[in-house]
């Protein structure tokens, strides 16, 4: 299977930070009650719209503290050291715990950039809850998506999700059954193979870097 570009997953990815709203399918005329792990993915794409749509948020002067909030949706519903380690792999048993915390940070920095720096292109994008898998023991979900985009390609995106801190925080993002961790995982390992992880985090930082200086100009 080709992998998927980095620009195309970030820019689906970028379905959750970019506050789209959740539908139900139309050929279920009386859907079961959401989940509390799509509860918890609604509550935080709503908030992110709300942000979107306030006044503020086109003004330069005043969009700081809107965008600021949008961060910290992003920061609460997915479980970025989660993604962290499983991204990275085994070798995540290497890193000192230092390393795992500096790791995770940057990590989180460069996606939260990333998304931040691509909602000023929100489209009005519309995602279609088609339907939830969760394991035996109740411990994993998976909320299944569909985005129709703005020239009517539909795309399937689930998001893999897990109980944390007495919620439901996103570890693994699915584009078109396509892994984001192990899209990520397949360039770090190849990273890896000849570099530290000192040095992996610092051109994880630099990237991270680069897209907000970007979004600055």
């Amino acid at each position: 299977m080709p992998r998927i570009s980095r620009a195309r997953v970030l820019a689906l990815l970028c379905a959750l930070a970019l506050g789209l709203t959740f539908f139900s399918s139309p050929a279920q005329a009386a859907p079961a009650p959401a989940s509390p792990a799509r509860q918890a993915l609604e509550t935080a794409t709503n908030r992110i719209l709300a942000c979107i749509k306030n006044p503020d948020y086109v003004n330069p002067a005043t969009r700081g503290p809107l965008r600021q909030q949008i961060e910290d949706e992003v920061l609460h519903i997915f479980d970025f050291r989660e993604f962290s380690s499983r991204t990275v792999g085994p070798r995540w048993r290497s890193f000192t715990p230092q390393q795992q915390k500096q790791f995770s940070d940057a990590f989180a920095d460069l996606l939260i950039s990333t998304y931040v720096n691509k909602i000023d292109g929100y489209n009005g994008e519309q995602v279609v809850y088609t339907g939830e898998i969760s394991s035996a023991a109740g411990d994993r979900t998976e909320v299944r998506t569909v985005i129709t985009m703005k020239d009517g390609k539909k795309v399937p995106v689930a998001y893999r999700m897990l109980p944390k801190d007495g919620g439901w925080r996103v570890y693994d993002v699915l584009i078109e059954n396509i892994s984001l961790v192990k899209n990520y995982r397949t360039q770090f390992q190849d990273i890896l193979n000849s570099a530290s992880p000192d040095q992996l985090i610092e051109r994880v930082r630099v990237k991270a870097q680069e897209v907000r200086q970007q979004d600055a100009k």
